[in-house]
């Protein structure tokens, strides 16, 4: 069942009507070809609903959809991940976010530390969040996401910090942390309804003085094993571990 993305404003619960507009028209009706009577999927890509419905009539830049029924499947984590996600090299971001969201997670947002590679100016920092989002878009889309996670703009270090200041759980895999057993009691008290956020570095790491900022802020140093993993892998295993424990409950 394909699933596509809508405005709030384009479901109509009281008509049982849905608009599709925009790219989607062309590749429903040219890529897919679609026939009038074919279901799927619309989610408007926050609150979680999801409509199921009939194509009803192609119109010349628009597609009315009749819907059949809502379901709510609860496909989303019971908890939001916020993954801070430092600057990595080359297309790697475009990697990490679309994993990332069919993973689950809830936000992304790009981090400048002292490490990363790559810098960008207000200008190229546009355009690329804008291809993130588009990725994180296609990702939940693929994925049958309730919502589409959003990707914000880049922020540096010590900004990061402060935005994950009130959120229940905050970690930071660092080479230098304990051994696995602190890591394993963290990932078993995770609860449903909580807001967790990891803070990924860049291909060289944190600095020991953004660690140390961290910490001083409350963001718990953690080991992901006696190997030393790529910072597109780091996330994802943490993701990953995150899902199995809240979903596995």
């Amino acid at each position: 069942m394909y699933q596509f993305f809508v405005d709030p404003s384009q479901i109509n619960e009281h008509d049982k009507r849905v608009i599709i507009v925009g790219n989607d028209v062309n590749h429903i009706r040219n890529v897919l070809r679609m026939k009038p009577g074919e279901e799927l999927n619309v989610s408007n890509g926050r609150d979680g609903r999801e409509y199921r419905c009939a194509i009803a009539a192609f119109e010349q830049d628009r597609i009315v959809c009749q819907m059949r029924f809502i379901r709510e499947d609860h496909v989303e984590l019971p908890s939001r991940v916020h993954l801070f996600q430092a600057l990595p090299k080359a297309d790697k971001m475009e990697t990490i976010i679309q994993k990332a969201v069919e993973l689950g997670v809830y936000r992304v947002i790009p981090v400048a530390s002292k490490r990363c590679v790559v810098r960008l100016d207000e200008k190229k920092a546009a355009a690329k969040t804008a291809r993130w989002q588009a990725v994180a878009e296609a990702a939940a889309k693929q994925s049958k996401r309730a919502i589409i996670p959003q990707v914000c703009s880049v922020t540096d270090f010590s900004q990061a910090v402060l935005q994950a200041a009130g959120m229940d759980v905050r970690l930071i895999p660092y080479e230098m942390a304990e051994g696995m057993d602190g890591t394993r009691r963290i990932i078993d008290s995770l609860r449903p309804g909580q807001d967790i956020a990891f803070f990924i570095g860049p291909e060289g790491g944190f600095e020991e003085e953004e660690v140390r900022e961290a910490s001083d802020r409350g963001i718990v140093p953690i080991t992901l094993g006696r190997r030393i993993l790529r910072t597109e892998t780091a996330g994802i295993t943490l993701l990953s571990w995150v899902m199995y424990q809240l979903e596995g409950r």
